[in-house]
């Protein structure tokens, strides 16, 4: 049994057990025969998340069908198992005088073993330095070694010399006792492995007890155990090798091998032309992306509703006609209002444009909308897709699923229509799911996509998007080229096969090692830019304390009576005032005692509620601020306006008695039933949560990746020469094509199905536009303006400017 070697086919493993002396306390006791057993895998047994593994072979001693244990062996169990000979470094390379030889190698695992062989050309000695994160000198190596022709120079840094230090490590050679004119030609061969076995008992594989022997080699690794159990080696695959201390060198030959300059200088030329539109597009967007507060609003209305108005992709979708929109609920409906924004071009092709409207009290559940145009302008039709209408108060979503054309010469040739309110049935069906979610996967989730037309409410900027596909291209071109052109290796175990293709340990390798040298950084760097919140710029600071500093026309009798009777027709609105319209429209100051009487009497309907609703609540406000508004442009306005000062003096006593009642039915209502105001919720779903200063962090790590990338692919393009560079162009272009036109689209598209299918009967579309539209830039609600009847100008709408980004139509 001592020394005895087994091995399953010629070039398979083997295992060679150590002596008799070290095997005699475990097996000493077994009188008959003792049967061994050896297996071989191709595919990979006990697949974790940690460890990666290669070959794997299963050595086990059997007695009378029971295993037998060894374990803490006093001599070590060899066993060899083939290797994949693939991303080795295996060159020569001539050294001057005076010159040295130095490589780096990225470090994932520290519990691997690095295995160098540098053989000169002749008899000289080699010094070799180790250091992570920088080129080692006589001070910084962390490990060094003096090789001779006796030591065989070959060196193996164990998992102890790495220090568990992850990173970039450099590896320096330099020669002794070398002249001047010898010609000194080194062979330079290193690989990575590591020797593992499967711990039944923590059910992962584990280092403990093995080791890498030396006479490991890039087709062989032998380990070293003091136990038997399923052994297996992780050879992780190594890119192509490049040498930095032959950087100089490699630019001298930049005038023979253009290529790859070439194709950076073209992709940089692009990107600054990007670069231009998108900043242009950006300033046009930063207006659009507003929210238009209605000019048609009542300016003491409270009570709001948000409207997120999605015009269609189709073509000539947009239009511009004035389209006008009414809200139709249980308990009342608001007046016709105008979507129009003098300031910002409105319902274009593709837009999601925002409006709130106020009105005096709530509407109670919205059942129906309205919307109709005056086939105005050049392009009347117009193509509504849907709106979604948010009350402000309560947060509650109405979604209304238009898809129809509002033209007099498309569709079914109407301009005006009635919509109702979403059921959840239709807004959980597949059609809309999918639609939304193609479109949304398009806009923000297809990262060069979302560049021509990105939501409206992320902080993640064209120029910022056209910045980060650059540094994504830089940097998948740089690990393309490093992992391009390997060697198949034909012993890579074949993970699994679609048809007659056969994926391989091999290429799974590559694909992994490649996506973590890609994504974290990148992703980090996208969701940094998804997640900052925007800075206040100068310029909307002046322009917002330019419109507090608007100053309100002088009053007239004539704008009094218009104002009076607006307020008398909006209470008439609602059943629940139970009050009827003037008779006849207000012309003289004789008539304004008979609208104070109406008001009158809904104060004293209100008074006798003994159940307060929001309905009173915000009626009550409503009706506060009007009088307080009458009662300062009485003060203002001229006895000469009236036919007697008995008559002002009258008048401006009704008005203040009223006001003394109103703010007492306020007050009560009011503490038995508290204004929902709009508040900040614990967590807004793709809310901004980074302060605006993480910019400069995103740009530095952008800008960082993107030279870094640049770099190591012009040096890996000039080190190829001109006819693989070319090759390699090609290929980059071909594996582009297929990422960008077709593995996007189909994750984008499958994601979608994969909502609508599954996820129907919980998936409702988010309110993200809306809620983000309110609280996404300074986490200001507006539901309620938060202005007291002693605060209130007139007219109110001048003053009662929402806060940024809102901004109120003139």
């Amino acid at each position: 049994m001592g020394r005895a070697v087994f091995t399953s086919e010629p070039d398979g493993p083997s295992v060679k057990l150590p002596s008799y002396s070290a095997l005699k306390s475990h097996i000493h006791q077994y009188s008959s025969e003792i049967i061994a057993q050896l297996g071989f895998f191709n595919r990979i047994p006990h697949q974790t998340n940690k460890t990666i593994v290669d070959n794997v072979c299963s050595f086990s001693l059997y007695y009378e069908q029971k295993p037998i244990k060894l374990s803490n062996l006093s001599e070590m169990i060899q066993i060899l198992l083939p290797n994949n000979a693939t991303g080795l470094r295996n060159e020569t390379v001539e050294v001057k005088a005076g010159e040295t030889l130095m490589t780096s190698f990225n470090v994932t695992d520290t519990n691997v073993t690095i295995v160098f062989d540098v053989k000169p050309s002749t008899n000289v000695s080699l010094l070799l330095l180790l250091a992570a994160g920088s080129p080692p000198n006589a001070t910084n190596a962390s490990s060094s070694i003096l090789l001779n022709q006796a030591d065989g120079y070959r060196w193996m840094v164990t998992p102890d010399m790495l220090k568990e230090t992850p990173g970039v490590w450099f590896f320096k050679v330099v020669p002794f006792n070398t002249s001047d004119d010898e010609r000194l030609e080194v062979h330079f061969l290193s690989f990575i492995t590591k020797c593992i076995y499967w711990d039944t008992d923590q059910e992962e594989w584990s280092m403990e007890g093995c080791q890498v022997g030396p006479q490991s080699t890039p087709m062989l690794t032998e380990c070293l155990c003091n136990h038997l159990t399923l052994f297996g080696n992780s050879f992780f695959v190594m890119p192509n090798s490049l040498d930095l201390s032959q950087t100089a060198n490699l630019f001298q030959t930049i005038t023979q091998n253009y290529v790859v300059l070439a194709l950076l200088c073209v992709f940089y030329g692009l990107y600054l032309a990007t670069m231009l539109w998108a900043w242009y597009s950006d300033r046009r967007a930063l207006i659009r992306r507003k929210i238009t507060v209605l000019e048609d609003n009542h300016p003491c209305a409270s009570y709001n509703y948000l409207l997120s108005v999605h015009t269609g992709h189709r073509k000539s979708a947009g239009t511009s006609s004035n389209v006008t929109v009414r809200l139709i609920g249980a308990e009342s409906e608001s007046e016709t209002q105008n979507l129009v924004d003098p300031d910002k071009p409105v319902l274009e092709r593709g837009a999601v444009d925002m409006f709130l409207l106020s009105t005096p009290y709530p509407l109670g559940e919205l059942r129906n909308l309205h919307l109709q145009h005056d086939s105005s302008g050049g392009q009347p039709s117009w193509y509504i897709n849907k709106v979604m209408v948010q009350d402000m108060q309560t947060h509650q979503v109405f979604q209304f699923l238009c898809d129809c054309w509002l033209s007099a010469d498309r569709g079914d040739g109407a301009i005006k229509k009635h919509f109702n309110a979403a059921k959840n049935n239709e807004i959980a069906s597949f059609r809309n799911i999918f639609q939304n979610r193609t479109s949304t996967g398009f806009r923000d989730e297809h990262i060069w996509v979302s560049i021509v037309n990105p939501p409206w409410r992320s902080p993640f900027t064209r120029a910022q998007r056209v910045s980060c596909c650059m540094g994504l291209l830089l940097c998948t071109m740089a690990i393309n080229i490093a992992f391009w052109n390997l060697p198949a290796d034909p012993n890579s175990a074949i993970m699994f096969s679609v048809g007659s293709m056969d994926i391989t340990w091999q290429e799974v390798m590559v694909g992994v090692q490649s996506g973590l040298l890609m994504f974290p950084i990148n992703i980090l760097i996208i969701t940094i830019f998804r997640s900052i919140k925007p800075r206040l710029s100068v310029v909307e600071k002046k322009k917002k304390k330019k419109e507090q500093e608007i100053q309100p026309p002088p009053v007239t009798i004539s704008l009094i009576l218009k104002e009076t009777e607006e307020v008398v027709m909006s209470l008439c609105q609602s059943p629940k005032n139970n009050m009827c319209g003037l008779e006849e429209r207000l012309e003289s100051t004789y008539q304004l005692p008979l609208a104070l009487d109406k008001i009158h009497q809904v104060l004293l309907l209100m008074q006798g509620e003994t159940e307060s609703t929001p309905h009173w609540v915000f009626c009550s406000r409503y009706l506060l601020l009007c009088l307080a508004h009458l009662l300062q442009c009485l003060e203002k306005l001229d006895v000469k306006n009236f036919h007697s000062p008995a008559d002002s003096q009258h008048l401006f006593d009704i008005t203040n008695q009223l006001l003394r009642k109103a703010e007492m039915v306020y007050t009560c209502h009011k503490a038995a039933c508290p204004i929902p105001v709009t508040r900040k919720k614990k967590k807004i779903s793709g809310g901004c949560s980074l302060p605006w200063w993480f910019v400069f962090l995103a740009w530095f790590l952008l800008l960082s990746i993107s030279g870094i990338s640049t770099f190591f692919t012009l040096l890996y393009g000039l080190q190829y020469g001109k006819e693989k560079s070319i090759q390699w162009v090609i290929s980059l272009g071909l594996s582009l094509f297929q990422s960008i036109f077709i593995l996007q689209p189909l994750k984008v598209i499958g994601v979608a199905v994969f909502f609508a299918l599954l996820l129907r009967p919980v998936t409702v579309e988010k309110t993200e536009e809306v809620e983000t539209g309110i609280f996404g830039k300074n986490q200001t609600a507006v539901s309620v303006y938060h202005v007291t009847y002693q605060q209130i100008q007139f007219p109110c709408r001048l003053q009662l400017t929402a806060t940024n980004p809102f901004h109120r139509a003139t």
